[in-house]
């Protein structure tokens, strides 16, 4: 039904036939409105089983391609619950669907991300600089809250379609590596959302949000040029040797001379990942990392190819040899209006959380920690999110991929503190104590009453469809920027957790022995310098 929707005319058709294309029962305007209420109480009703879940993510504290713990026990929980696991996806040990059908009807999806940021290992609940393990990873960007706040929405929509007989499909998956832009894209040409009517992604943000149209920011493309030369003696017969960290330098030196040139919208960010073994040795290999960042598919590969030129350039100048590997990429993103339009109604309806006084203390001091207004938690709801009409610079995020292969939108919850940098020890605080809890629960609320709106209107699937294939499709066609032979980078993190787990083991939490996160690690709530 949905990619044959090509037309306005056939969009009309398909309407005076909708509520019947899924065998569904009609449901009047009071029935459905009194079914969103009871499983946004249900959601409720669930929220210690939220803090768990967001509690027990916080501490597993792992990096991209080495979600093990997380995907453990995310997939065991919801295989519990009915659940049919399917991992592996797209090549990724620790990528994975949960499905489970209740018969004809949609298919929605329903992701989020799961790894964190290397070096932000914190003690939450205290607001000031406290690694758990000094040097070891810590959820300094919040995504360990985002599948629990699927699961629980999941677990009350599902409730409700077994009481009531309600058709269709519910399917979780993970936004593994994350932070290395490096498995939706793989999801995306992999045909993995092929057979989906439409995705819901969540985010953490400090707002209750959502938005449609082009977003602001950028979509990349991520490489790493490695040179290969021909190792000797730095002192005793330098000049046999052809030095690949020359090569890199020189490449690195010359896209830097590129920069000047470069669109004030565009970014590009890199590290070098081999730099050779010790100084008296001429290195023989020798790796440089690039991100290149615009906010058109375009643009992006645009700088690609000047890399690519401006690495063979630095190749010939040193006599060494070039190769390069695409370790992740993501598309410019544009979110459905219809499904944007549809959740925002039920964000208005669910608000934002009573913030305690304890809560805003953790905050502001925060805040004033890092240097920033110590304004606190946010009060107001956010406005629904309008395309962005003029083009702005930033992140990046591969939900973009998904949401060029069908109607998706990325809800931000609020379970993290405004005005913090970001990828930071100081935004892993929040991320295992009541602001996230409430805030993850608050999100559940909205997304489990948005999934009952495209479960209970099968019209609104099709208005979505046309919204994505006579608008937002129109002139510009999704093409991935991996080929068919490109693997995800897996192998990535992995010396990263071996070295820290150990040590981050001890500090696993424990459900059956403590009520949450912070009882465990013995922080009283919120802890402040002046404490």
């Amino acid at each position: 039904m949905k990619k044959l929707l090509q037309t306005t005319t056939v969009f009309v058709a398909m309407l005076l036939i909708s509520g019947m294309a899924f065998g569904q029962k009609k449901y009047s305007k009071k029935q459905i409105e009194k079914l969103k209420n009871e499983v946004s109480k249900i959601v409720l009703n669930n929220h210690k089983q939220t803090q768990v879940m967001v509690d027990k993510i916080f501490s597993f504290a792992e990096l991209g391609f080495q979600e093990y713990e997380s995907s453990k026990y995310l997939t065991g929980l919801l295989e519990q619950n009915g659940f049919e696991i399917k991992t592996g996806i797209s090549g990724i040990p620790t990528a994975w669907l949960a499905t489970w059908n209740n018969g004809e009807g949609p298919t929605i999806a329903l992701g989020s991300d799961v790894d964190c940021i290397p070096k932000a290992s914190q003690y939450p609940g205290v607001a000031y600089h406290k690694p758990m393990v000094e040097g070891a990873p810590g959820h300094g960007e919040g995504h360990n809250a985002g599948i629990p706040l699927n699961i629980s929405a999941a677990l009350a929509v599902k409730e409700i379609m077994e009481r009531e007989s309600i058709g269709g499909t519910l399917i979780l998956w993970p936004g593994i590596a994350e932070e290395l832009v490096a498995a939706k894209a793989w999801y995306a040409r992999d045909g993995v959302f092929d057979d989906i009517d439409l995705c819901i992604f969540t985010h953490v943000s400090s707002n209750l949000s959502v938005s449609y149209g082009q977003a602001s920011g950028t979509g990349l493309i991520s490489v790493e040029y490695s040179f290969e030369g021909e190792a000797a003696h730095s002192a005793g017969s330098p000049w046999r040797g052809r030095s690949a960290l020359d090569a890199a330098e020189l490449m690195n030196v010359g896209w830097n001379y590129k920069r000047e040139h470069l669109h004030p919208l565009k970014r590009s960010h890199s590290i070098f990942t081999d730099a050779g073994d010790q100084p008296n040795v001429v290195p023989s290999k020798a790796s440089i990392w690039y991100y290149f960042r615009d906010v058109t598919y375009e643009g992006i590969m645009e700088m690609y190819e000047d890399a690519n030129n401006i690495a063979a350039g630095a190749a010939l100048m040193t006599d060494t040899k070039i190769t390069s590997r695409i370790l992740g990429t993501a598309w410019p993103r544009h979110f459905n209006k219809v499904i944007a339009e549809t959740m925002y109604e039920n964000i208005k309806q669910v608000g934002l959380p009573e913030w305690s006084e304890d809560d805003q203390t953790l905050a502001k001091a925060v805040q004033q920690e890092v240097g920033s207004n110590p304004r606190g938690l946010a009060t107001d709801l956010s406005s629904l999110g309008l395309p962005v009409t003029t083009p702005r610079s930033g992140g990046s995020d591969d939900i973009g991929d998904v949401s060029w292969v069908v109607p998706t939108v990325t809800m931000r919850f609020p379970s993290n503190i405004p005005g913090l940098q970001g990828h930071h020890w100081s935004n892993a605080i929040a991320m295992a104590t009541p602001i996230a809890h409430k805030g993850a629960t608050a999100g559940a609320r909205a997304e489990a009453m948005t999934i009952l709106d495209f479960f209970l209107k099968p019209e609104l699937v099709d208005q979505a469809w046309d919204y994505f294939n006579n608008v937002q499709s129109k002139e510009t066609k999704y093409q991935p920027m991996i080929g068919k032979d490109d693997m995800p980078p897996t192998y990535l993190n992995k010396g990263i957790m071996e070295q820290f787990r150990p040590e981050m083991k001890k500090f696993y939490y424990d459900e059956t022995k403590y009520s949450t996160y912070l009882e465990q690690l013995g922080i009283s709530y919120p802890t402040t310098k002046k404490d």
